[in-house]
């Protein structure tokens, strides 16, 4: 089993688990939060496990840092949906492993009673292929995007966006892995030691 939950990322002088939109989570379960190697400049990662993360908890949180955050959705570590907030109220968004999520996100027949009779079908790979090529389609505007929220949150617009384009293609087998290479390749600094595995957590609050 991968893991399942959210990764957020934010800038802030101290840990992020005491900004105040995270009072209404019971303290056990705070306990299971796990922070990431913090990067230089402030800049942290934390790791909910499913359940804890609240929609409009990103908006709160840039609201009380002051500075651009995001947060990936990630699903079984297959694939995540990352979500990029400026201080404008801008958003961003864009999937990692996408060809994956290709498969998660085609729509099923209306009159379908049994899914597994569907899956592995022409009709299903004709649909996940229409799905691939619309996500990919998308991967243009979705590195812009990205890019024009970490030139917002201070970091110095060195990133390529072809660079950009090729990693939001590219799969892995952890999508917390992709998620991590994301914010070094839009020119993030690095963390200032790196995990090993994203199954070995680093750090715990």
């Amino acid at each position: 089993m991968g893991f399942s939950g959210h990764l957020v990322f934010a800038r802030s002088k101290c840990p992020l688990l005491k900004a105040p939109m995270f009072d209404s989570i019971d303290q056990e379960l705070k306990d299971t939060v796990r922070a990431w190697w913090p990067r230089p400049g402030g800049w942290q990662t934390l790791q909910f496990d499913h359940g804890l993360w609240e929609d409009d908890y990103l908006s709160a949180l840039v609201e009380w840092t002051g500075t651009p955050a995001c947060v990936a959705d990630v699903s079984d570590s297959d694939i995540g949906l990352v979500t990029g907030l400026g201080t404008n109220g801008q958003r961003w968004q864009t999937w990692l492993n996408l060809d994956m999520a290709a498969a998660l996100l085609v729509e099923e027949p209306e009159d379908l009673d049994d899914v597994s009779l569907w899956v592995g079908t022409p009709e299903f790979d004709e649909a996940v292929r229409r799905k691939r090529t619309e996500l990919r389609a998308a991967v243009p505007a979705d590195a812009e995007g990205a890019l024009l929220w970490a030139a917002a949150a201070g970091i110095p617009a060195t990133a390529e966006q072809t660079r950009i384009e090729e990693l939001l293609r590219s799969r892995e087998t952890f999508a917390e892995d992709l998620f991590s290479a994301l914010l070094d390749e839009l020119g993030f600094p690095q963390a200032t030691r790196q995990p090993q595995s994203h199954k070995k957590r680093p750090l715990t609050l």
